[in-house]
């Protein structure tokens, strides 16, 4: 099986140079760097021992940024390479790591035998680390022919993806017991882990829990001054028709507070132009905002369209609904994280459909700080509840998850030094 996937992968190469191309063209890649995915790379002098890190997007770097940031502090020559897929997740270790000389940032290779056999070989590092359900059969299989000791990290490995790698057990078998280490994401990745044929596995909790902490950045005056005199919520992380689902909760309270004003950030911002489409049907008037803008008086609906800005946002509200909880199609795959929403101190109301992070929702339900709703009007009659209440969840409940996020990042850390 794996001798067909090399030879997929070689007649799929041109097809994947065209994409890339075309993606940059439609302002998707990087614009200067968008090259390091389709072709050879020249070597860079980057001395030391050197642990790579391979994340998808935004999520995955944002769920190691700690640990990197440990590494680094506590092993002065030690070298650090993160790989990564979008864009957004290269303009987050942009932000993350300015300053910091001993780690660098590429994007990673198609998965193609002769591209990341010569990535690794020029790399060469000690470590190779895979986040989250990033599984590439050619990079693991060129890693394991070089003895270099492989993670899979905050593995991710759900129901459905376990039942499509089960249809090539044998196949599965090859690339999961290729890891040295997998450490799961939850007990449910844990037990398909095994149905996979991985053979070292721990479980401490999901990486999301760890706190990075930095300073909390303020909503810029322009915008409190906007919500002076305003009943203010936020729908975070929304998808596809959540949107209209928020602009129909918008329209109920409007009903008993004609001040309310609804902030929608949608998971994925260039969308926002099809949103703001659906909200003037719906007779209600939008506005689209970057930074340092205004709102109107009138506006029912602000659009957030920037990135790595929710923070300041969850910062002011704290009533916030987080998205891709709604549409019962994902019920496999749905739900965004609320770990940053809940520790800005939020009350958290979410859809039924949250099966990637069900552990920690279901931790934040215990310690009543979330809350699941399922039509319009039960979110409706949630917020005209609490929109008046803009205080913090009680500090007692966010030290009990640092508390969580401590121990998880301790076994982890501890763990992944075995190997430096």
């Amino acid at each position: 099986m794996f001798f067909f996937y090399q030879i997929l992968t070689v007649i799929l190469y041109p097809f994947l140079i065209i994409l890339i191309f075309s993606r940059k063209i439609l302002g998707k890649e990087d614009v200067n760097r968008f090259k390091e995915k389709i072709f050879f790379q020249k070597k860079e002098v980057f001395l030391g021992k050197l642990i790579w890190f391979h994340v998808a997007s935004i999520g995955e770097i944002n769920s190691i940024i700690p640990i990197v940031k440990y590494l680094l502090k506590n092993n002065k020559n030690l070298k650090i390479l993160i790989t990564s897929i979008t864009l957004s997740s290269g303009k987050i270790f942009e932000d993350e790591f300015t300053n910091e000389k001993n780690i660098i940032h590429k994007y990673f290779p198609v998965d193609v035998t002769y591209l990341v056999k010569d990535f690794i070989k020029k790399w060469n590092p000690i470590l190779a680390v895979f986040v989250d359900s990033e599984i590439w059969p050619n990079c693991i299989f060129e890693l394991k022919k070089e003895n270099i000791p492989i993670v899979l990290l905050n593995a991710r490995i759900t129901n459905k993806t376990c039942k499509r790698w089960l249809l090539l057990k044998i196949f599965a078998k090859k690339i999961f017991s290729s890891f040295n280490i997998c450490i799961a994401s939850s007990i449910n990745s844990r037990n398909n882990l095994k149905l996979l044929g991985a053979n070292n596995i721990k479980y401490y909790g999901n990486l999301k829990y760890i706190n990075n902490p930095k300073k909390i950045e303020k909503l810029e005056k322009s915008l409190i001054d906007s919500f002076k005199n305003r009943r203010v919520w936020l729908a975070a992380s929304t998808h596809r028709e959540e949107e209209e689902f928020c602009c129909n909760v918008h329209k109920i309270i409007k009903n008993k507070y004609s001040n309310i004003l609804t902030i929608i950030a949608p998971r994925h911002i260039d969308r926002v132009e099809e949103i703001m489409i659906k909200i003037n049907k719906l007779n209600l008037r939008g506005q689209i905002i970057i930074e340092n803008e205004f709102i109107k008086k009138d506006t029912d609906i602000i659009l957030i369209n920037s990135f790595g800005s929710l923070n300041k946002y969850y910062d002011y509200c704290k009533n916030v609904f987080i998205g891709k909880s709604l549409n019962k199609e994902l019920i496999l795959e749905g739900g965004q994280n609320p770990i940053e929403a809940a520790r800005f101190g939020c009350k958290i109301y979410h859809g039924p459909y949250v099966y990637n992070f069900a552990e920690i929702y279901e931790f934040l339900k215990t310690e009543n700080i979330s809350k699941e709703i399922s039509n319009i009007e039960e979110l409706s009659s949630k917020i005209i509840s609490n929109i008046d209440d803009q205080s913090k969840i009680h500090d007692l409940k966010l030290k009990k998850i640092d508390a969580f996020g401590k121990n998880i990042f301790d076994n982890t850390v501890q763990k992944l030094e075995e190997f430096i």
